[in-house]
């Protein structure tokens, strides 16, 4: 049987950015295989509570910025804190990942790719100029693959994410679920790794 982590994400989301060469390279290394289940936090924070950044206190939202810098640091990564294109609507991004993923393709270095254009070169994810030129550089088939992510079947897909995350417990980005247990932000990727070394069973289940 095979080993997979379910890896719940957007590619707004900087903290996964953080921990996207990590996670993966622990996944790889553990003999775990990961399913990338691209999600919509406008969606999944509507039915667990939480707040985009614009509506939470300032105190907070100062707090994130802190350790974003905290956390560059730490994982030896660029980013930039307020790029120029941010809040920004990642769907499209989200979609095009989840449609490479269904066939087989290079969905980590994408995903990795549209990370580095929104938090590194501050670069608008929303446009698909931006994609065409991302999936160029992969070999891929830019149009054939934009047109893919807004057919029904990747749409409906993308939706399922969504309630399959929220059914889960999943409520932000990055999550990774093992075995049903959520391990939520790239801070507690160490846990995961644990986890996965000890081969114990999941907490918080019956």
């Amino acid at each position: 049987m095979q080993r997979v982590i379910d890896y719940f994400y957007t590619h707004a989301s900087p903290w996964a950015y953080l921990g996207h060469t990590a996670f993966l390279a622990m996944a790889d290394k553990q003999g775990y295989a990961v399913r990338f289940r691209p999600v919509s936090l406008t969606t999944v924070f509507a039915e667990t509570g939480g707040l985009p950044l614009a509506k939470r206190h300032p105190v907070r939202q100062a707090y994130r910025l802190v350790e974003l810098q905290r956390w560059r640091e730490f994982r030896n990564l660029p980013l930039t804190l307020q790029p120029a294109y941010f809040p920004v609507n990642p769907d499209l991004a989200d979609r095009i990942a989840l449609a490479i993923a269904v066939d087989g393709g290079p969905v980590a270095a994408y995903t990795q790719a549209v990370f580095e254009a929104l938090w590194v070169a501050e670069q608008n994810i929303a446009e698909e100029d931006t994609h065409k030129s991302i999936l160029g550089k992969l070999g891929l088939d830019a149009t054939a693959v934009i047109s893919h992510a807004g057919e029904k079947q990747i749409v409906e897909r993308y939706m399922e994410n969504q309630s399959e995350a929220i059914a889960e417990g999943v409520f932000g980005s990055p999550s990774y679920v093992l075995n049903g247990e959520i391990f939520w932000g790239q801070d507690r990727l160490e846990l995961l790794e644990a986890a996965l070394s000890s081969g114990r069973g999941p907490y918080g289940q019956p």
